[in-house]
This record gives C-alpha cells, sequence and structure tokens, in this order.
C-alpha cells in the first residue's frame, strides 16, 4: 500500500509549524467534490462548508475550493479562493478530522469583503456543527 502523503489526486499543502501531524491534500477530482456536496454541510455568513466521512481507513484530510461565477470576475475568484485557502491552512489542521473530505464554497460579496477573524470563527462554528453526532 502506498503511504498516506501520495493517496488521491492533488498536491499536498504546507501546514503551519505548530499543528499536529495532519497530511493534507487538495481535492482535483469532480466526483469528489460532487460527493461532498451531498453529505453534510453547513452554511455560515463568509461561506459554505461542505464535509463528508470517507470511511475509508486513511487519515488523510483532503479540501477543496470552489467559486463560482456568481462571485465576479476572475480576480474576485481568484482573491476568494485565495482567501479560502488560506483560512484552511490555519484552521482545518485544529479542526479537521482525519478521512474526511472537506469544500469550502465562496458567497458572493461576503467571502472576499468579510474581515479574516470573522472567516476564521465561520470555520470554527461550521465545523463543530457538521463533526456533531446526528441524532
Amino acid at each position: 500500500m502506498t503511504p498516506p502523503e501520495s493517496v488521491g489526486q492533488g498536491s499536498n499543502v504546507e501546514l503551519p509549524a505548530a499543528s499536529p501531524a495532519v497530511s493534507f491534500c487538495v481535492m482535483r477530482k469532480r466526483a469528489d467534490f460532487l460527493k461532498a456536496a451531498s453529505a453534510r454541510r453547513q452554511g455560515t455568513n463568509g461561506f459554505l462548508l461542505q464535509a463528508r466521512d470517507r470511511a475509508d481507513g486513511v487519515g488523510l484530510v483532503r479540501v477543496g475550493f470552489t467559486a463560482s461565477k456568481k462571485i465576479g470576475n476572475a480576480v474576485l475568484r481568484n482573491r476568494a479562493k485565495r482567501r479560502l485557502r488560506a483560512l484552511a491552512q490555519a484552521g482545518l489542521p485544529l479542526q479537521s478530522r482525519p478521512g474526511w473530505d472537506y469544500v469550502l464554497v465562496a458567497r458572493p460579496n461576503e467571502t472576499v469583503s468579510r474581515a479574516f477573524t470573522d472567516l476564521a470563527a465561520d470555520l470554527a462554528q461550521a465545523l463543530r456543527s457538521v463533526h456533531r453526532p446526528k441524532p
């Protein structure tokens, strides 16, 4: 079997120095995004979080980013994705669960203009919500 770092499609994301050892991979395949879209989701003011437990036994955390044309022109879409990537690098190492896929979907106007600390609070709240056990 291959090591977890090489499992899946995409590139590894560099972790901050103070974070626990969690392997990250950026999702690239459309099928993975569709599976995450049909699983758990939590909307916040700044973005929509979609999450699913792969249950494949691999401790790899995969993350994807989406910014549709509703966000605006290419400059705004790229800015939104950059902010979501920075948010994922800052918040997911501490709060994510191994074996889960996360997709952050940008919201028009909000993802680009909302304060980064508010986005970080939104991510923490959304992760708590999607990881809450089903009743």
